[in-house]
């Protein structure tokens, strides 16, 4: 376990006070102590903090429109090639799993500097990589390493007032989003013009220069637990019996996951057929829906800060529901009707998800503020659970029943999740 011998530190003594002779002072670190007086959180710390969000989660999909390419300088078949983005988000889920706790037991500063520095590495190794074995090993280096983006999460409600927590992850959330969102855009430009190499080299020296902010901006934070790594896995399971309010938010937005996953793994395949006949670019432009999650996450913090995250979690659930249930009306309408009603549903159903999304982690994150990073763990493999879950039966039904099928199989989700969260309000009677 060399990388937590790395980041130890001085966790058995506590955190570093801010300002300290090994924590050099900053503007930005100044203004990362003004939640310990009770003050908002500064501008330029919530932009730093969704930068070291959305720049690493980035890396996960660079690859995802660049396979074409890839296979063909490095000699390797489409099916090898495309297990680069497989392994690459299977090393996210584990590193969530396996990882993300250890913001409990550590510093949190160092296992952010840590991993986003393996990244940078990890990055530079995949431009170049001499064949397919390497790009494979690089590919879920690169997922575990990304992980650092679910370490700025706790980090951002840890540092903000009680009253701002809603607003600040909502800011980091749409950082986050939008690294998602350009990621493809940018690599397939970067990869059409210098080549694929080129973008993973772009990409690590992003990476590094989040890092370096991230080193000079971040103040250190001090363990809240003291458990050894097997008893801190292991109380993951203790977390998920004892609240139920963190069941209910990782049902629900597992349910959530289902059908926006079984949506996004099947629109490609759909369009390809009658009646539209569309090729993958289509697909993707489909993808600039996500920008409304992202717009809408930081008014979904708002509005839980003001009203409380259970309304919020009730709303969002509800309008993805209710967007997925639009495309019932598909079929009685003409083939460019239908392409314009499913970017309205898309739009719809992603800013409800992602409202919802919002709102869940204010919600645990206020569960216990001394295991912030094990409840964001269990919310985040609950929602890749649903989403692996919603890409396999969406395939499946697809392929048996039609598009309707998959229709009927999000909306069921979508109220499935709803019922999750009316049932909270059976508990506490908001």
């Amino acid at each position: 376990m060399s990388f937590i011998r790395a980041i130890h530190g001085n966790a058995g003594t506590g955190a570093m006070p801010v300002g300290s002779p090994a924590s050099p002072e900053t503007p930005l670190r100044r203004a990362a102590t003004r939640h310990e007086r009770g003050e908002g959180m500064s501008r330029g710390l919530r932009l730093l903090l969704a930068a070291s969000a959305g720049v690493p989660v980035a890396a996960l999909y660079y690859s995802q429109p660049m396979l074409g390419v890839m296979g063909s300088t490095i000699g390797a078949s489409e099916t090898v090639v495309g297990l680069l983005p497989t392994l690459t988000l299977l090393g996210y889920a584990l590193g969530i799993l396996l990882l993300t706790p250890l913001g409990d037991r550590f510093d949190r500063r160092r296992i952010i500097l840590a991993k986003a520095a393996l990244l940078s590495v990890a990055l530079s190794l995949g431009s170049l990589a001499p064949g397919i074995g390497v790009l494979l090993a690089v590919s879920f280096v690169i997922g575990l390493t990304a992980t650092v983006a679910q370490d700025i999460v706790p980090a951002a409600a840890t540092l903000a007032p009680e009253h701002e927590r809603g607003g600040v992850v909502g800011t980091v959330m749409t950082g986050l989003l939008l690294g998602i969102l350009l990621s493809r855009v940018v690599s397939g430009v970067v990869s059409e013009h210098l080549g694929w190499r080129a973008m993973y080299v772009i990409a690590s020296g992003s990476v590094a220069l989040v890092g370096l902010a991230a080193w000079r901006g971040l103040p250190r934070f001090r363990p809240t637990s003291t458990l050894s790594y097997g008893a801190l896995l292991g109380s993951l399971a203790g977390l998920w019996r004892r609240h139920g309010a963190l069941r209910r938010a990782a049902l629900a937005q597992g349910l959530l996951s289902v059908g926006f996953s079984a949506f996004w793994s099947t629109l490609a395949v759909m369009l390809h057929g009658a009646p539209f006949h569309l090729g993958s670019a289509a697909a993707g432009a489909f993808g600039l829906a996500g920008a409304a999650g992202a717009l809408g996450a930081p008014i979904a913090g708002r509005v839980a800060d003001r009203y409380g995250p259970e309304v919020v979690t009730r709303l969002g659930t509800g309008l993805t529901a209710v967007s997925f249930a639009t495309m019932f009306a598909s079929p009685w309408l003409e083939p460019q009707s239908r392409l314009w009603l499913l970017g309205a549903s898309a739009i719809g159903f992603d800013l409800g998800v992602q409202v919802t999304l919002v709102a869940h982690q204010t919600l645990v994150f206020g569960i216990d503020p001394a295991a912030r990073s094990r409840l964001n763990a269990v919310l985040f493999v609950c929602m890749f659970i649903g989403m692996a879950i919603g890409a396999a039966s969406g395939s499946l039904v697809l392929a048996r029943w039609g598009w309707m099928a998959v229709t009927v199989l999000a909306v069921g989700s979508a109220l499935a999740a709803l019922t999750v969260r009316l049932s909270s309000v059976a508990r506490t009677g908001r």
